[in-house]
C-alpha cells in the first residue's frame, strides 16, 4: 500500500529537505526512520524540495508501506517515536492511484516571518528575519499585488537543479503581507509551483520597497527584465515556512 504523510520540521540544523550523501537532511531522516521499521530499503516523494533552513508546516510525502502490518495510526506514533525532535509526522493516510505528492499538487503556500526591533530577538533568530527600521505594509502590498497572475518569474529565480520542466512561468495566486503583534510582519504567497529560492527574493525585492529602497514599480521592471541579476540580495531563509500543499479533492 502507498500512503501519503504531512510532515512538520524546524529547518534550522538541516542542509534541505533532498537527501545528501555527506549532510543531515529531512528525507535522509526520515528514510532512516522507516527502514528500520519497515526493515527494508524505503525512498519517499516529497511535493518540494526546501532548501537549508527552512521550515516546513506542511510539507506532503508519499511512500510505501509494504510488510507494515498494522493500522496507519500505530506507523504515524511509531516513527514519530523514531524521528529526530525536529521532524514529526502530522498525519498519514492511504494516498490514490496515482498520486505523486509533487505531479498531484495544485498549489504550494509559503509564509514569510520578519519582525522590526531596533534590536534582534535571539528567541526568533530560528524562524524570522530580523528587520532594524519600519516598513511600509501599504508600499509591500502595492509591490506584492504586481505579483499575481502568470510571469515570468526568471528574474527571481530558476528551475531546481535536475528539473525536467525549463520554463519559469510560474502562476501566483495570491500574495499579501500582514501584520502581527510586536512588530511581527508576515508574508503569505500561494502558487501553482516555485523557482529555486524565488520566494526568498520576492521578499527581498518587498522588504526594500516597504524601506523605501525602491518603488513597488520597481517589482514590475524586474519582472519585465527576466534579468535574475538585477535584483540584489535575498532574505534570511529562517523565516520561510511550506505552511500547505493543496490538491484536488
Amino acid at each position: 500500500m502507498n500512503v501519503r504523510a504531512t510532515v512538520a520540521y524546524d529547518g534550522t540544523d538541516f542542509a534541505g529537505f533532498q537527501r545528501q550523501a555527506n549532510a543531515r537532511t529531512v528525507q535522509g531522516e526520515i528514510e532512516a526512520a522507516l527502514r528500520r521499521l519497515l526493515d527494508r530499503e524505503v525512498t519517499l516523494l516529497a511535493a518540494g524540495r526546501t532548501d537549508a533552513g527552512v521550515h516546513a508546516m506542511g510539507q506532503v510525502i508519499a511512500f510505501s508501506v509494504e510488510g507494515w502490518r498494522h493500522p496507519l495510526e500505530t506507523l504515524m506514533r511509531a516513527l514519530n517515536a523514531t524521528l529526530p525532535e525536529d521532524i514529526a509526522v502530522r498525519s498519514i493516510q492511504p494516498s490514490p492511484p496515482g498520486f505523486h505528492p509533487r505531479y498531484s499538487a495544485l498549489s504550494r503556500m509559503y509564509e514569510y516571518t520578519a519582525y522590526v526591533d531596533p534590536v534582534r530577538r535571539p528567541l526568533q533568530r530560528r524562524n524570522a528575519w530580523h528587520l532594524e527600521h519600519p516598513v511600509d505594509l501599504a508600499r509591500m502590498n502595492a509591490a506584492a499585488a504586481i505579483l499575481v497572475g502568470e510571469h515570468d518569474f526568471a528574474a527571481f529565480g530558476q528551475p531546481p537543479s535536475g528539473d525536467d520542466e525549463e520554463t519559469t512561468v510560474r502562476r501566483v495566486l495570491r500574495a499579501e503581507w500582514r501584520a502581527g503583534d510586536e512588530g511581527e510582519v508576515r508574508f503569505c504567497i500561494e502558487a501553482n509551483a516555485f523557482l529555486y529560492k524565488m520566494v526568498r527574493r520576492i521578499v527581498r525585492a518587498l522588504v526594500n520597497v516597504g524601506l523605501g529602497k525602491s518603488q513597488p514599480e520597481e517589482v514590475r521592471s524586474l519582472l519585465d527584465s527576466k534579468d535574475p541579476q538585477r535584483l540584489k540580495g535575498i532574505a534570511p531563509a529562517c523565516g520561510l515556512c511550506l505552511v500547505k500543499v493543496t490538491y484536488p479533492v
